[in-house]
């Protein structure tokens, strides 16, 4: 069940982040379907590429208490948006700003509000934990 809240908030966001991100230089017109379909592709490359890049990462995360961990969020949304608009054609760049600019707003945004959904929606087990320790 929390795989598929966090897919929907996922999907919501990054429609969103498409829909009302013209200023931000994302392209209006995409629709929920192929929001949808990001949503997934972001899943996918976040569990195939993430771990890896987290893993290499890890002395420079610890380091930075875990501030570097917004560079990998952001390296993977950089390949979910070049990824995209192959498989979901209404979704991407509109170069109305710098392509690496658009990127970290919409990474900022998507990883802002992932977070504040996951504290809002825990796991029972994680609930659990934290009231033992």
């Amino acid at each position: 069940m929390t795989h598929i809240f966090r897919f929907l908030v996922g999907a919501v966001t990054l429609y969103c982040i498409a829909h009302f991100g013209g200023a931000l230089g994302f392209n209006t017109s995409t629709t929920v379907k192929d929001a949808a379909i990001v949503a997934l592709i972001f899943g996918v490359v976040n569990a195939l590429i993430g771990p890896i890049l987290r893993l290499i990462s890890w002395p420079i995360n610890f380091l930075t208490h875990g501030l570097f961990s917004i560079i990998i969020n952001y390296l993977l949304f950089i390949i979910t948006v070049a990824i995209a608009p192959h498989i979901a054609p209404t979704f991407g760049l509109s170069g109305t700003v710098s392509w690496w600019l658009a990127d970290l707003y919409g990474a900022v945004i998507l990883m802002i509000v992932s977070t504040i959904a996951q504290q809002l929606w825990k796991h029972p087990s994680e609930s659990k934990a934290a009231a033992s320790a």
